[in-house]
């Protein structure tokens, strides 16, 4: 007798996608003047539509993390397809605004964490982070060469470590000390980010 066919993974079944675009890039502009978010990659998109756009389409209830007083990001986020929070904690850097996102969706089934400073990063590799999270205590990352890249998943037993973020510090620590489930990809996206004008090409 044949098994009875899997229905398929509906949006509840899945983790909420984390969008940070808090942060200040002030390697790409010191002067504070450019933010590297709102600079248009070759296809004329900008970093910020272009990420929020990835995530969104992999995880559609995705919300972006950003600082108050930034309207014009927060539309080019919003048309790319994710919620917009803003955080004034999060000015205190990668950890808090982590905190921030995570305290916005508390109930979720876990986190796939990316940065909007990625743009290249391709929805298969979204989608194969959150379905790699099977169990509450999960950790789940690309890897190649040794090196972790984004997203970063995280099951829902990790909301309580993750609402202690503060800083700059991100969840660095976390995935230090425990073990993390590794995808193995030659995806050139996740490793991939926006430092300075140069790499916007």
């Amino acid at each position: 007798m044949s098994k009875p066919a899997r229905a398929p993974l509906t949006q509840t079944d899945l983790p909420t996608g984390i969008l940070l675009a808090a942060g200040f890039g002030r390697r790409f502009d010191p002067a504070g003047l450019r933010n590297k978010l709102l600079e248009k990659l070759p296809d004329g998109r900008t970093v910020a539509w272009r990420s929020a756009r990835t995530l969104a389409a992999g995880l559609p209830n995705s919300i972006a993390v950003v600082r108050p007083g930034m309207p014009e990001l927060a539309e080019e986020l919003r048309r790319g397809g994710c919620k917009v929070i803003e955080a004034p904690e999060a000015e205190a850097g990668m950890g808090a605004a982590l905190r921030a996102g995570v305290a916005a969706c508390a109930d979720a089934r876990g986190w796939v964490v990316a940065l909007a400073d990625m743009p290249w990063l391709s929805m298969e590799l979204v989608r194969a982070v959150a379905l790699t999270i099977t169990s509450r205590d999960t950790i789940a990352a690309p890897w190649r060469d040794g090196q972790r890249g984004h997203p970063v998943g995280f099951g829902a037993a990790w909301k309580d470590e993750l609402l202690k973020l503060d800083g700059d510090e991100g969840a660095r620590a976390l995935l230090k000390s425990h073990p993390v489930t590794r995808i193995l990809t030659e995806d050139d996206g996740a490793f991939r980010d926006i430092d300075l004008p140069g790499d916007l090409v």
